[in-house]
């Protein structure tokens, strides 16, 4: 199987040069050997006995700190990974090498242009590396270790970052950098618009999904000529760190990414140090406002999503749209910024058997497979008074779940709730200021809210879809196109799905996910939200002459 393996990679038209080959054969010759060439852990063995150490990366070297962040395996409770931190008084380091990146950044369209081709060149080496099947287990693994969530769900994360880098191959990344010309006013004037870097830039990324987001990010801006300094939350770094060592490996420069593990006060501390000229924070949408403050609004936000699904009046396939609907609400246990939180069922939809079957699938989810796990942001206590809270409103009804996970060793630090739906009546939902936002308070977990509309409600629906702060995704699911247009025409949404099939989540690489409706969002994974976010218009007008013959001085104006 190995030597499969390699013989398709070696095949590999875009990898034939020399360097590529030497990488390549490197790399296969590391594969017989049962390891991996740029890893420094092994994702089975991180235990409390063998913990894990994650390291920062500054100024082309891996560094290490006495101040340790001693994190706790999600599933037992054991100290399994310890995390070497930066505090207040090492920021320093970071500091000037952010400031050592001009404005222009490390290329743009007049300067180092083939450096363009080096991340073509770079994406190709890693994508292959990830389609190799010990590759891809490898961070699968990992991420399980330290945001449970099924094997399937963690590799689905890997796949779309793999396709996201076979996107971003050979020429793609210069594509990226595509100008325009436009005439001028007379001979030798021509206007061009071009997409230019803004130099030294932060990313800041959640806990949910370890590799996807920050890699689609972090590569992102390296495409468009920035120097990134990276913070993943600790509590999943050590996948993006191992990443990082992937990419050195695969030709990445030492000098083009900072690696940074702290807390979020240190690197705040940073952030106004530094002064980045661009920020991309993916989290909560309370540190989101805080930082837009700090930094001048010089920040792109993909924050909290609480997200909603309307089933419209056509009733069909009630199976599939059930299925759909628990994927949204309870996979990765509903810690995904596009999970289902409320759904709004049309009367004919009330009717059918979907509530029973949403019960039947969310009973199916066990933590044996992690198709349920725990909860990092929320405690049991927090979800399960939420719940209470909601059952004082007039109407409401616990429709399934509402129990604490049975037998098992999660940390009380921790949530462990079975997937969990709630029943509020839309009117009571609408009736007062206080109600709504306790409907609408997102729990970042496996719970959701269900209400039902009549046919003479859907005024209703828009009003509290109005009413909404965050416009991450949502679903329209309903092959009626009246009904779909006239949803669509009245929510603000970034990333909606319409139509039979309709989802919230499972977002892959081949279009934009992003919230709309506030001028500093930021998108994910195109090349419209690679633009948008980490570059920005830059036009140069050429007016080279000639001077007309006979030009005299005109009156003053």
């Amino acid at each position: 199987m190995y030597r499969a393996l390699a013989s398709r990679a070696l095949r590999a038209k875009s990898l034939t040069d020399n360097k590529s080959s030497t990488f390549l054969a490197s790399f296969t010759s590391s594969r017989l050997n049962h390891s991996l060439p740029f890893a420094t852990v092994d994702a089975e063995e991180i235990s409390g006995a063998h913990p894990a150490e994650v390291k920062s990366f500054v100024q082309g070297k891996w560094i290490g700190s006495s101040n340790y962040n001693t994190l706790l395996d999600p599933l037992n409770g054991e100290p399994f990974i310890k995390v070497s931190e930066v505090d207040e008084s090492g920021v320093q380091p970071f500091v000037e090498s952010l400031s050592q990146c001009p404005k222009h950044g490390l290329h743009n369209p007049f300067k180092s242009p083939e450096r363009y081709l080096l991340y073509g060149d770079i994406s190709t080496k890693a994508a292959h590396m990830l389609a190799l099947p010990k590759v891809s287990d490898f961070f699968t693994r990992l991420i399980q270790r330290v945001a449970p969530k099924s094997y399937q769900q963690a590799e689905g994360e890997v796949f779309v970052t793999r396709k996201f880098l076979e996107n971003f191959c050979g020429d793609q990344v210069r594509f990226l950098a595509r100008s325009f010309a436009v005439p001028g006013n007379h001979l030798g004037q021509q206007s061009h618009g071009y997409r230019w870097p803004y130099g030294p830039v932060t990313i800041v990324t959640p806990f949910n999904f370890p590799l996807e987001i920050p890699l689609l990010q972090l590569m992102g801006a390296l495409y468009m000529g920035n120097k990134p300094l990276l913070k993943v939350d600790s509590k999943v770094s050590i996948v993006m760190e191992q990443m990082m060592r992937l990419l050195h490996y695969c030709g990445l420069p030492l000098e083009d990414v900072d690696f940074i593990n702290s807390d979020g006060k240190t690197m705040n501390k940073i952030l106004l140090e530094a002064n980045p000229r661009m920020t991309l924070f993916t989290g909560s949408s309370r540190v989101a406002e805080k930082l837009a403050l700090d930094l001048k609004g010089r920040i792109r936000l993909e924050d909290a999503g609480f997200d909603w699904k309307v089933l419209g009046p056509d009733v069909q396939e009630v199976d599939y749209v059930a299925w759909v609907c628990d994927q949204d609400a309870y996979a990765c246990s509903g810690q995904k910024c596009s999970a289902q939180s409320m759904l709004f069922m049309h009367e004919n939809w009330a009717k059918t058997s979907l509530v029973s079957k949403l019960k039947e699938l969310a009973g199916r989810r066990k933590l044996e497979d992690l198709t349920i796990g725990p909860v990092l942001t929320f405690t049991t206590e927090a979800m399960l008074e939420h719940m209470e809270n909601l059952l004082q409103i007039q109407g409401s009804k616990l429709l399934f779940g509402g129990k604490p996970l049975k037998n098992h060793s999660i940390p009380s630090v921790y949530g462990a709730l079975e997937p969990t739906a709630v029943y509020v009546p839309i009117e009571e939902i609408l009736k007062d200021g206080k109600n709504y936002e306790l409907v609408t308070k997102e729990i970042f977990g496996p719970f959701q809210i269900v209400t039902e509309y009549k046919k003479d409600q859907l005024p209703l629906v828009l009003d509290a879809l109005e009413r909404m702060h965050a416009h991450l995704t949502a679903a329209v699911v309903s092959n009626d196109p009246i009904f779909i247009q006239a949803m669509i025409g009245k929510s603000v949404n970034g990333t909606t799905y319409a139509g039979l099939r309709g989802r919230t989540t499972g977002a892959p690489q081949n279009h934009w996910f992003g919230p709309a409706g506030d001028p500093r969002g930021a998108g994910i994974g195109t090349p419209e939200a690679i633009k948008l976010v980490w570059s920005c218009h830059r036009e140069i007008i050429y007016d080279y002459g000639p001077v007309p013959h006979g030009w005299e001085f005109p009156a003053s104006t």
